[in-house]
């Protein structure tokens, strides 16, 4: 019986193949980034009011008062859903008097915006909410837009590792590669709110799917020592990258339609790494397709500049099998233990990605510029991931994580006290909340694997970054918060990220212990203080391992 990275090892870690494959499959995640936010500014919201059409005989005096004052963050501002009734106005206009003077103001009828709404366009030119007037009594239409396109994330997460099991990883990337960008192209076709949000659906299918093979793909190609670089730094950052290539974009072209043209670009750049990025020998060989997985192996050999074994994979003595024993979702309830522990865990990754998602989708609403706010939303994300990861290679995972959550959520709560007129503080201080939520959201996969025994290990990384999708719909209901009192998701969000960290302290610690086999191994919930392990246990620890994860 052979184990596949001896068989490869004479590959070597960083050649020339490795580091080709590990920055062609990053790069093929910057698209994801730019189409994961593109929502911030394809549905931005600009100021708007009532429309009192040019043909009402107003006069000057009653045009500047057709519409009642609301407050806004402290400041009287013209209410952007309401105006006084325009038959009233106008025969007060044609009788000569003057409002406050001769008219109370506060005394007079209100009616909607018969006549529509006129959009500030000093931000944005045209968005899916100024075309289909998705304000006032469609606002609500504007939030479930993002949260259904998260609903596509949380399907495509169901099937992606399913088709790729049963395709294989780079038809499966390549194919969803091809939904991503072909449905946004066709987006620009919409005619309505509703075929544009079922093509969003569908877009976060494939944006999603995307992701998790082409990490599935890197882990299985990529040698141990840079598996873990790639999975932390690698697509993360290259994220960051598209991320940050988003507001450049919208910022140049302010139509919609346009950006969504724009955006679909880099998507079609992509398609040629086909030729240059190869299957999983890993998947060929589960196919028992040894011919192709020897080609692909002995291929990397010639570019590395080593020479390979005149037979890689022999078909006989076949590579050591996966032991698997079936497993169900309840698996991860068995014990009270592994239940708390799961049950923390599905909240952890829940709030975290709120906390996450909210931020970024709501930098439109900073004061400020909107494209810069969103430009430094995702620079930050950058000495983030940098951090996670080094804080990851030295210190406890509950500390750690526990740590940047009470930054985060700390930082959130002080905007409250911000006075209005320092707005660069409170960019500073969100900014600084995205730096610790996403530091934490990004040490999750480690943490949550290390926890599990291996019979439950890739169930429980699953069922836990699905409550992270639950999340993400849940979001942006947060930032919708935000039209209504500026500083009140900043404040259910810095609770909960606070109160996360809490629970995070009661996670048994992972850091520099064996990974647990068996549900018995699993270590126990508890306070603060770290449990020593039972003679026992110890016994049962046979063939100890250290923790190489993909995650």
């Amino acid at each position: 019986m052979q184990d596949y990275d001896e068989v490869t090892a004479f590959l070597g870690e960083w050649g020339p193949f490795q580091r080709l494959i590990f920055f062609l499959l990053s790069a093929s995640i910057i698209p994801n980034g730019f189409n994961g936010m593109s929502v911030v500014f394809l549905a931005g919201t600009p100021e708007h009011r009532c429309r009192v059409p040019d043909t009402a005989n107003l006069s000057s005096v009653w045009r500047n008062h057709s519409l009642p004052l609301q407050l806004q963050d402290g400041r009287e501002v013209p209410h952007s859903c309401r105006r006084y009734r325009l038959a009233t106005i106008v025969n007060f206009s044609a009788l000569g008097l003057e409002p406050g003077r001769d008219v109370d103001l506060e005394q007079l009828e209100q009616e909607g915006c018969l006549d529509g709404w006129e959009f500030n366009q000093d931000i944005y030119l045209s968005t899916i909410v100024t075309e289909w007037r998705l304000v006032c009594e469609d606002d609500w239409k504007t939030p479930l837009t993002t949260s259904l396109f998260f609903v596509g994330v949380l399907l495509g997460s169901f099937v992606s590792g399913q088709l790729s099991d049963r395709f294989g990883r780079k038809t499966i990337l390549f194919s969803t590669m091809a939904v991503q960008t072909g449905f946004s192209f066709l987006q620009y076709f919409s005619i309505n709110w509703e075929m544009f949000t079922i093509l969003f659906v569908i877009v976060g299918m494939g944006q999603i799917s995307n992701y998790v093979v082409a990490f599935i793909l890197g882990t299985e190609i990529l040698g141990k020592s840079v598996r873990i670089i790639f999975s932390t730094l690698g697509v993360c950052t290259f994220f960051a990258v598209g991320y940050m290539l988003l507001p450049l974009f919208a910022y140049f072209i302010r139509d919609w339609r346009m950006l969504l043209l724009a955006l679909t670009l880099p998507g079609v750049l992509c398609f040629p790494l086909w030729w240059f990025i190869p299957e999983s020998p890993r998947w060929l060989i589960s196919q028992r397709r040894f011919r192709e997985a020897e080609d692909i192996i002995q291929k990397a050999a010639k570019m590395n500049n080593v020479a390979a074994p005149v037979v890689v994979f022999d078909p006989v003595e076949e590579l050591t099998p996966l032991k698997q024993q079936k497993v169900f979702i309840l698996d991860l309830f068995k014990t009270r233990n592994i239940g708390i522990i799961t049950i923390m865990s599905l909240l952890l990754w829940m709030l975290t990605s709120v906390g996450y998602f909210a931020l970024s989708l709501n930098t439109p609403n900073l004061h400020g510029d909107a494209y810069l706010n969103c430009f430094f939303s995702a620079l930050i994300e950058v000495p983030a991931y940098i951090t996670a990861w080094l804080l990851l290679r030295t210190l406890p995972r509950r500390y750690v994580i526990a740590g940047v959550l009470f930054l985060g959520g700390g930082v959130l709560l002080l905007i409250q006290l911000v006075p209005a007129d320092y707005n660069f503080l409170s960019i500073g201080l969100a900014m600084l909340g995205k730096f610790g939520i996403t530091s934490a959201f990004s040490m999750l996969y480690v943490f949550t694997a290390e926890l599990y025994p291996t019979l439950v290990r890739n169930m429980a990384v699953g069922v836990t970054s699905m409550a992270s999708r639950v999340g993400s719909i849940i979001a942006p209901y947060f930032v919708y918060l935000g039209a209504y009192n500026r500083v009140l998701p900043y404040i259910l969000m810095g609770s909960l990220t606070v109160l996360i960290g809490i629970i995070t302290l009661f996670f048994p610690e992972s850091f520099g212990m064996t990974l647990p086999e068996t549900l018995e191994q699993m270590q126990k919930v508890k306070g603060f203080r770290y449990r020593k392990k039972t003679k026992d246990s110890m016994e049962k620890e046979e063939n100890p391992k250290v923790l190489i994860t993909s995650f």
